[in-house]
């Protein structure tokens, strides 16, 4: 066969018959951390099949993105270099309380700021 003749459908191989490709390791932790941050359980048949796992994945990731949000309400790392900022400029302190809420150092944030 040279280089330019196609394939013929007799000879394409079919996918269809060969077995299902195994899901990665990171696959099953990802899904496993789905799976116990939002309190369901990870079906036994979508461990045995990539594509399977991937559509569970995909249908339930956000399951885990809102149980974090909710319960992890601090800070972000960039919010709180932003507010240490602001408080060595206008010679401030950020009370204590304020590191633990997202939305109160924003407040303080938008108070003190420039």
């Amino acid at each position: 066969m040279t280089m330019h003749q196609s394939i013929r459908p007799a000879e394409r191989p079919d996918y269809a018959s060969l077995p299902p490709l195994r899901p990665t390791d990171r696959q099953l932790q990802y899904a496993e951390k789905i799976a116990a941050s939002s309190g369901i359980a990870l079906p036994k048949d979508v461990r045995l099949d990539r594509g399977s796992l991937s559509r569970w994945i995909d249908a339930n990731r956000h399951r885990m993105a809102r149980s974090k949000r909710v319960a992890d309400n601090l800070p972000t790392a960039r919010q709180i270099a932003w507010a240490e900022r602001i408080a060595r400029g206008r010679k401030r302190g950020i009370p204590d309380e304020y590191y633990k809420s997202r939305e109160l150092l924003a407040k303080w944030i938008n108070a003190n700021g420039w």
